[in-house]
């Protein structure tokens, strides 16, 4: 029987590790890809307006409705898990041209960026992407994510498929460069409700999925929030597994339960003040116990008006049990449900019914927002983090501000949908059903 000789063994594993480190290399360069009919840059890839993405190839455009295709585009490039910066190139050629960029799933990023004619106009953001694989850390054991099937194994596979998905919305001619560099720059997780994780489609959407448009380039916003779930989802479907194995020291997770864990308390056993609270704690020992910085936020509160056309608050034991725990362990804390309750005194019974979403018309869900909703509720998030002294706070925008007192008319509000609809309700809460639009839930 041949043996291969110590030098044979030698050259061989030498051979593998070139190829191994030739594909890391190659993991870790920067993509450049170039659009449009004018010849590719040196080091550009040149991509034709009709290469629809491949495995094979690796990167593509996305299908899109024919009816949708002159305003909007998906492009997508496979990638390793991790933070990308991404570098946008905007033109129009004879007008002006305005586009906004969303990411992975409708993740705004970009909004509304305005090039002149003839004036290209460049812009950076940073995107997060990420498998449902767990690698093993310490306290946590290899494995997967236990996705919810079909919802984001088919509706929301953008979010777990291993590549990057960019939505450009607008004219789709000004997109003239894409190029994508790995990022090194603290990550902001995020674990909660529906009214925090991706929505697939319009008319649905969540603080989480407007989050990132608020900061500057330097940090990434890893969405790992759930419609329907809770503390105790989390941990049974190890998403806060999934979390601490992905993190850094350093490195935010900001949580926000208590829709769906309020319904727990019919099986004789949970509380906000007992179970709640412990599944809690459960988190922020997991989080901390990786270098992490855990943030509690209280439940955003549903829209509901008394006869009086007072907030009606429905989540106040779960608010104040998130508040308890934040104090109990020392944990920033932001209070969302006073803040959503503020914003909807200001916008009044008929006016907060613009931030919630509309499935059909006359009718109303008034537990899960629309983008105008979201795009507040982010930016009180934006401004707990700064009270609360979150060092992250520090990479919102030179011009963020935001006042629940006085939020931003929804006459001034201008993010383009994006094409997808969704064709079923966000999971969870169906105790508040969607009402037609006159009454004053």
């Amino acid at each position: 029987m041949h043996h291969p000789s110590i030098g044979a063994l030698r050259q061989a594993a030498a051979a593998a590790l070139l190829a191994t480190l030739a594909a890391q290399a190659q993991a870790q360069a920067p993509l450049r890809f170039a659009f449009g009919p004018a010849a590719a840059p040196t080091g550009f890839t040149q991509v034709a307006p009709d290469a629809a993405y491949s495995a094979a190839r690796g990167y593509g455009f996305e299908p899109v409705a024919q009816e949708d295709s002159a305003r909007a585009s998906y492009f997508s490039v496979d990638l390793p898990e991790g933070n990308y910066t991404v570098t946008v190139t905007l033109a129009g050629d004879k007008a002006p041209v305005t586009t906004t960029v969303k990411s992975e799933l409708r993740r705004l990023m970009l909004e509304n960026v305005q090039a002149p004619a003839g004036q290209p106009v460049t812009r950076s953001f940073v995107a997060n992407v990420r498998t449902a694989r767990i690698a093993p850390v310490p306290g946590v054991p290899a494995g997967e994510v236990k996705l919810k099937a079909p919802r984001e194994t088919e509706q929301e596979a953008w979010n777990w498929d291993g590549r990057l998905t960019l939505e450009f919305n607008g004219d789709p001619k000004a997109v003239r460069r894409v190029e994508i560099a790995p990022s090194n720059v603290p990550t902001v997780f995020l674990l909660g409700d529906s009214t925090v994780s991706d929505q697939p489609g319009e008319p649905y959407n969540s603080w989480g999925q407007m989050l990132p448009r608020f900061f500057k380039p330097g940090v990434a916003v890893a969405n790992h929030a759930q419609s329907g779930e809770t503390y105790r989802d989390s941990l049974a479907r190890r998403r806060i597994d999934k979390i601490v194995s992905s993190m850094k020291p350093g490195d935010t997770v900001i949580m926000q339960f208590g829709h769906n864990d309020q319904k727990q308390i019919k099986d004789g056993r949970s509380g906000p003040f007992t179970t709640y609270k412990a599944e809690i704690k459960t988190h922020v020992d997991m989080v901390r116990a990786r270098g992490g910085l855990p943030v509690l936020v209280s439940p955003v509160e549903r829209r509901a008006f008394d006869e009086a056309g007072k907030v009606k608050p429905s989540l106040l034991e779960y608010a104040e049990a998130a508040r308890q725990t934040a104090k109990e362990l020392g944990v920033p804390f932001i209070d969302l449900n006073t803040m959503s309750q503020t914003m909807y005194a200001a916008l009044g019974v008929e006016g907060s019914k613009a931030a919630f979403a509309s499935p059909a018309p006359g009718k109303l869900d008034n537990t899960h927002h629309n983008s105008y909703g979201s795009y507040l509720l982010a930016k009180a998030i934006g401004l707990g983090l700064r009270q609360a002294g979150v060092p992250v706070a520090a990479q919102l925008l030179p011009d963020f501000r935001f006042d629940p007192a006085r939020p931003d008319p929804v006459a001034g509000f201008a993010v383009p949908p994006s094409p997808s609809r969704a064709t079923a309700r966000p999971l969870g809460d169906e105790g508040n059903k969607v009402v037609q639009t006159g009454t004053a839930q």
